[in-house]
Parts: C-alpha cells; structure tokens; sequence
C-alpha cells in the first residue's frame, strides 16, 4: 500500500472531526443569515450549538477551530461595523462574553467526550481484568479437581489396555476369534472416545478464551459439567441428581463462563456436605422456565448450611469459609452472572443444607 495512502487511512478520524467544525460553523452561519428564517438576532445560540458539536466529535482541536470561525463569523456578519473583522469599541464587551462562552462550551464538551473515552477504556479494562480472573479461577478449580480428573481418565485408559490385550489373545490363537476381537475393537473405540470427551471439557474450561455470547442450552452444560464433577462426588461419597426441564429455552451467553459458574456451585455442594454423617450426602441441581422469560439454575445440597454472618458475606471478594480457599469463587460467579444480565442469589434453609440459584434471560 502506498505512503500517501496509509497517511489518508491513519489522518481520515481527524480530518473529519475537522471537516464536522467548519461544516458545522458554515451551517450555523447559513441558518443565522437565512432571511425565511428569521434568525439574525440568534446567532450566538448557532455558533455555541456548532462549537458544542465539534468538541464533542472531535475533541479539543476541533472545538478550537469551531470557535475562531464563529468568532470570526460573528464579528464579521452580526457586530458593527458589518462586513469588517474589526469590532466596535461599543460591541467589545458583547464580542467578549461571546467568544468566551465560546470557549467555555467547547472546553465543557471536550472535557465531557475525554470523561465518556476514558470511562469505556476503563470498562474494558474491568471486562478483561474479569474475564482474566474468571480464566485463573476456572484453572484452580481444575487443579482441585485434579485427582478426580485423573481417576476418570485412567478408567478407560485401563481399559483401553486390558480390551487391547484381549483382541490380541482373540487374534493369536490358531483359529482367531474375529467377532471377539471384534468386540474388544469396539470397546477400545468406547473407551478412547470417552477419555477423549473428558480431556475436551478440561481443554474447553481452562482454556483462555474472548467472552462469546452464543446460543447456551443449560441442560448441555450442566450435563456436560456433572461429567467432570461426578468422580469428586463419588470420591467425597455424595450423590448427584438431576432435575432438568424438557421444555427449558436456551439462553445467551459465554458457554464456558455458565460452565464455570455451575461447576463452582457443584464443588462447593459437594465440599459443604463432606463432614455429614448423620443423613444422605445428596446435591440436587434443578432446571425450570421462570418468571419474565427467565431460566433458573437451582443447586440444592444437603450439607452444614450457613449461618446469618456468613449469608451476609457469602458474594463478598476474599471471603471464605474454607481453610485453603482464596474466596474469589462466588464473588466471581456473581459478576458472571450479572454481566449475563441475571442474579446468583442464596437461600437458607431452616434445616441443613443450603441452595444457591441464578436466573438468566431467555435467548431471543
């Protein structure tokens, strides 16, 4: 591409912020000497209009510029003497008060345009600071789960190896058994594709993605989020049932971010309820349609419940009721599921145990 063409491409923003000032000065002007119109004892109204338009654009620069043309419109057309850019000793302090509140204007605006940049810069800033500690979380809760995970691999790894053994006993003999070695040949695929399914969704939740807002059918996710839980469940000796809607409507969102969210829901179940002896270790995660053209998420477990304090603070960042934890879990979920326009909320039972629940709007 050539020079003069890139120096077109990087100057075109300002080189129409400037164009928008003398435009917008030209037109004020127009409108102020229009005999139809009746505006001639209007002007200043015009130009401060023109000079707002072109700071708030453009900037300081433009505002600038904005400024000197209808100063010098003003002196030139509508302060005597007319038709001369030298103004009357009578009209001076008339001249004054306009090109500073000129100034003022066009200074109020630019500052307003900075205030509105900066604060989306800053908005961005906090949707990536969050999006990077929802990444580091989702990484720890994988490491928690680490030993879980490990199991749930190895089982069809080891089998994987015993069915690949026995194809080879089926197909060394002096009459191979090709349908035996057949079956083992199916159970290998089985067992291959399932340890490969597990390793995609720890891919899928670790790694380090743009937030996407895409279609999300929840009964999937949480589906596909209990298949990585359910070995901590079983390692912790709790039980994990399902209540998921027919019916539910998708939502929109980030996939992996709702997957987050029930993920640490599920572990800090299973975590509440791994000191009860006297009852069922039961978590039961639920799916409906609500109110508004909403889908509620409801996880339910049987566990030691919260006390008033710890309700009160339970969404608050570094606050924990575990040993080892870091107390960025819930306060994170919470801000997930608020930039996904919903609400995690807590509720007490008067008995064990506690539920945590979100609403999300429909997919529309």
């Amino acid at each position: 591409m050539s020079e003069p063409r890139l120096l077109w491409r990087r100057n075109k923003p300002s080189i129409r912020n400037y164009t928008v000032a003398v435009l917008s000065t030209a037109a004020a002007l127009g409108i102020a000497r229009w005999p139809e119109v009746h505006l001639e004892s209007a002007p200043v109204s015009l130009f401060l209009c023109a000079v707002m338009l072109s700071a708030w654009l453009g900037g300081v620069g433009p505002g600038l510029l904005a400024t000197v043309l209808s100063a010098a419109a003003f002196a030139y057309h509508f302060v005597s003497p007319i038709h001369s850019l030298a103004v009357d000793s009578e009209q001076m302090p008339r001249f004054v008060v306009f090109v500073l509140a000129a100034v003022l204007v066009g200074s109020l605006s630019a500052a307003q345009r900075s205030s509105m940049q900066s604060l989306r810069k800053a908005e961005e800033v906090l949707r990536e600071t969050q999006g990077e500690l929802a990444h580091v979380t989702r990484v720890m809760t994988m490491g928690e789960l680490a030993a879980s995970i490990a199991h749930e691999v190895n089982q069809p790894l080891a089998g994987i190896v015993i069915n690949g053994n026995a194809c080879l006993r089926w197909l060394a003999g002096e009459s191979p058994n090709l349908a035996e070695a057949r079956e083992a040949a199916q159970r290998i695929i089985r067992d291959g594709t399932r340890a490969s399914d597990i390793i995609s969704r720890v891919r899928a939740l670790a790694k380090k993605t743009v937030t996407e807002s895409e279609r999300v059918d929840m009964n999937e996710a949480i589906r596909e989020v209990l298949a990585l839980a359910q070995a901590e469940a079983r390692r912790n000796k709790a039980a994990i049932r399902t209540e998921l809607a027919g019916d539910l409507p998708p939502v929109r969102g980030d996939r992996v971010q709702l997957q987050q969210v029930v993920l640490n829901l599920v572990i800090n179940g299973i975590e509440a309820m791994s000191t009860v002896q006297d009852r069922p270790r039961e978590l039961v995660i639920r799916t409906q349609t609500g109110e508004a053209h909403q889908v509620r998420v409801t996880v339910q477990d049987s566990g030691i419940g919260l006390d008033r304090q710890t309700l009160e603070r339970i969404f608050d960042a570094f606050y924990t009721t575990k040993p080892e934890g870091l107390g960025m879990g819930l306060s994170i979920s919470r801000s997930i599921v608020e930039n996904h326009a919903g609400r995690l909320s807590v509720v007490a039972h008067d008995g064990p145990g506690t539920t945590f629940q979100f609403a999300l709007p429909t997919y529309h």
